[in-house]
C-alpha cells in the first residue's frame, strides 16, 4: 500500500469528522454533559463490545486456519484487515487482502486464498440473511422513518444492494461448494460485454481465486462451517451494539431496538460508498439514525 494513499485516506476521514463536529458543535449540549454512572457504564460497554467484535473475527480466522495460526498471529491479521477496511473504498473492503496477510504469517497461497474467499462468503451470508430478517420483522415506515437522508431513492438503493448481495452470496455458494468452473464461465462471459469489459482482468483473477478456494474448501463437511458462521455473526452483532452502547452513554430515552435495526440500512448503503472506509456517508447517516431513533433524547446528567 502506498504511504501517500494511506495518508490521504486518513486526512479525508479526519477532515470529514472535524467538519461535522464543527458544524454541529453546540456549547449548550456539551455543557449539559456530566459524568454519571450511566455514561461510564455505556462507554465501558462500548469498549467491551469492541473487544468482543474483534475477538469474534479472530476466532473465525483461528477456525478457518484449523488453528494453524496462534492467537497472536490472527490478532495481527485482524488488525491489518480492519486497517485495510478503513483506507479502502466501502466499509467492508478489508477481506480482499486477507490472503496476503495470511501468506505473510506462513500459510501457503492456496489455503490463504481459500480462507479469503470463505471469509468473504461468511460476511456476505450473514449480511444477506440478517437484512432479510430485519426487513421481514420491521415495517418499512418504521425502519426508514421520515428523515431526509432516507428518501425513496435511498430506499431503492438499499433494496438494490440487498438484492445484489443475495445474488453474489448465491454465486459464491455455488462456486465454492458445487460448480466453480460453471460460475467462472458465467462471470467471464458477462464481463466480456462491451460495458463491462474494462473489469474483465479483475474478474479473471477473482474467478481463478474462486476455483483455487473451492478445491481447498470443498473438503470440509457442512458441520465445519457452523462455528465460523457463528463467529462471524457474533462479530457483526457486537459491531452493531457499539453504537447502542454509546447511545446509552450519551442519551436518554429513544428506541434502542430501532437504532439497532437501522444500522443494517447504514451498513448496506455504505457498501456502495466510494470513500475510504465508507467515511463521510457513514458519519452523516449515523447522525441521522440517532436523530430519528432518539427524537426526544437528552444528555444524561
Amino acid at each position: 500500500m502506498n504511504k501517500k494513499h494511506i495518508a490521504l485516506a486518513v486526512v479525508l476521514g479526519l477532515s470529514v469528522i472535524a467538519y461535522l463536529f464543527y458544524k454541529d458543535f453546540d456549547t449548550d449540549t456539551f455543557s449539559g454533559l456530566h459524568f454519571s454512572v450511566q455514561m461510564l457504564s455505556g462507554i465501558l460497554l462500548a469498549i467491551i463490545c469492541f473487544v468482543c467484535q474483534n475477538a469474534g473475527m479472530m476466532w473465525r480466522y483461528r477456525l478457518l486456519t484449523e488453528q494453524c495460526l496462534s492467537w497472536q498471529q490472527v490478532f495481527r491479521v485482524n488488525v491489518l484487515c480492519e486497517f485495510t477496511s478503513a483506507v479502502t473504498p466501502s466499509s467492508v473492503g478489508g477481506s480482499g487482502l486477507i490472503f496476503l496477510y495470511l501468506y505473510k504469517e506462513g500459510m501457503n497461497i492456496g489455503k490463504s486464498t481459500a480462507i479469503m474467499i470463505a471469509s468473504l462468503f461468511l460476511d456476505e451470508l450473514f449480511l444477506c440473511l440478517s437484512c432479510i430478517t430485519v426487513i421481514c420483522l420491521v415495517p418499512f415506515d418504521t425502519l426508514f422513518g421520515e428523515a431526509a437522508i432516507v428518501t425513496s431513492g435511498v430506499k431503492w438503493l438499499f433494496f438494490l444492494i440487498v438484492a445484489a448481495v443475495a445474488l453474489w452470496t448465491t454465486l459464491l455458494y455455488i462456486a465454492l461448494f458445487h460448480r466453480p468452473q460453471w460460475v467462472k464461465s458465467i462471470l467471464l462471459t458477462l464481463f466480456s460485454l462491451p460495458l463491462l469489459r474494462r473489469w474483465k482482468n479483475k474478474i479473471q483473477l477473482l474467478t481463478n481465486d474462486l476455483v483455487t478456494g473451492s478445491q481447498e474448501i470443498s473438503r470440509h463437511p457442512l458441520r465445519f462451517w457452523i462455528k465460523p458462521f457463528l463467529a462471524t455473526a457474533s462479530a457483526w452483532y457486537f459491531r452493531y451494539t457499539i453504537v447502542n452502547a454509546l447511545l446509552f452513554a450519551f442519551t436518554s430515552g429513544g428506541n434502542q431496538a430501532l437504532a439497532f435495526a437501522r444500522q443494517w440500512v447504514l451498513w448496506m448503503i455504505s457498501i456502495a460508498s466510494p470513500t475510504p472506509g465508507g467515511s463521510g456517508l457513514n458519519e452523516y447517516m449515523s447522525r441521522s439514525i440517532i436523530r430519528i431513533s432518539f427524537p426526544m433524547s437528552a444528555p444524561p446528567c
